[in-house]
């Protein structure tokens, strides 16, 4: 089943460390693959606080979204974001698509 990891940034910390976070993930996504659905695009907030940013990627199943964050490619970029912007991740298994009438 799809999975998803969601990254809500709620605000820009220190620049720099977010664009060194920004230099190192193409690592983590080169040693396993994902799809980016929306990534810190135009948004609005319907209900709750303001945010700075949302990104959504998608994986296989949650063992690959599991895999690629504890991956050594991303723990080595996470520092740089968590030094450069708060906010939060969530992982998010998605739901099977309902089948068609006959099939």
């Amino acid at each position: 089943m799809t999975a998803y990891v969601i990254f809500v940034r709620d605000a820009v910390t220190d620049p720099t460390a977010l664009e060194r976070y920004r230099e190192l993930t193409p690592a983590a996504r080169k040693a396993h693959p994902l799809e980016p659905l929306a990534f810190y695009g135009p948004h609005d907030v319907l209900e709750g606080d303001p945010v700075d940013g949302v990104a959504i990627l998608a994986f296989p199943d949650m063992a690959a979204a599991r895999a690629w964050y504890a991956s050594p490619e991303y723990q080595a970029a996470r520092p740089h974001r968590l030094q450069g912007s708060r906010g939060k991740i969530y992982l998010v298994e998605g739901v099977a698509a309902p089948s068609e009438p006959g099939t």
